[in-house]
């Protein structure tokens, strides 16, 4: 009996947290979607930027010209909103963790954060105007490059995702150090391969041209020897915390 009202008191506080993270996002979107059409022409701006005098951006779709600012609202809430998410999700996982795990998941959870950001930060302001500047200069001879808004969005989206991800190496690394599944010194042993991965990532992630590809890789491999240098000092660090406990035992 003790064990099914404790297993309803989590279910309960579980739905609390969901209710505020998903009214986190609501509340935000409530301040956003009156901007929702500034907020469209501000993610156009790099591509509108680069296109010739002769082409704009069009709508194929009736509804388009509303929706696609719509659903970029809905996702940039999202995002903003991230914090106060991740907060509820540490709320309701600390209480069943250890001293030493909660230093580490704290941590962890708000570098997550704001790596996440930094990668959709690269590339929108790094990636975008050099790939966007490259594919209008290839246009073959009397095409026009009128770009739908909602192909255009769904495309940046991916992109926004696939650098943000990315972007979450080093607290990959330091978890996979943490749980054991690997070393520090394991992983540097394996960077040849680690190289030819990233690569590989960059143009599975990314449009087929060499410069968005390149743009993924190379950060997603100085982010990985980052990663290498955080997990080798806290590798360390667990290693004198448990020497200590030895010699106290």
């Amino acid at each position: 009996m003790a064990d099914q009202n404790s297993l309803i008191a989590h279910l309960i506080e579980l739905r609390s947290r969901v209710l505020k993270a998903v009214s986190s996002v609501f509340v935000v979107f409530l301040c956003l979607v009156y901007f929702a059409q500034d907020l469209y022409h501000w993610l156009a701006t790099p591509l509108l930027e680069a296109l010739p005098d002769n082409a704009q951006m069009i709508a194929t779709d009736v509804a388009s010209s509303f929706f696609a600012p719509f659903k970029l609202t809905i996702v940039l809430s999202f995002f903003i909103a991230i914090p106060v998410v991740l907060y509820q999700v540490w709320g309701f996982i600390a209480p069943g963790l250890y001293k030493n795990e909660k230093r580490l998941v704290a941590p962890l959870l708000l570098s997550s954060t704001l790596l996440f950001y930094a990668g959709m930060a690269f590339a929108y302001y790094v990636v975008f105007p050099l790939m966007f500047a490259f594919f209008t200069s290839v246009v073959p001879e009397g095409v026009v490059n009128n770009t739908d808004i909602t192909s255009y969005l769904d495309f940046v989206l991916k992109l926004f995702f696939a650098f943000g991800l990315s972007f979450e190496i080093p607290v990959a690394i330091v978890l996979m150090c943490w749980t054991g599944m690997t070393t520090p010194a394991a992983l540097r042993a394996k960077r040849p391969y680690v190289v030819v991965g990233v690569f590989v990532l960059g143009m599975l992630l990314t449009p087929p041209d060499i410069i968005s590809q390149t743009l993924l890789a190379v950060p997603m491999w100085i982010l990985f020897e980052f990663g290498l240098i955080v997990g080798g000092i806290y590798t360390k660090d667990k290693n004198n915390k448990n020497e200590e406990e030895e010699i106290q035992e």
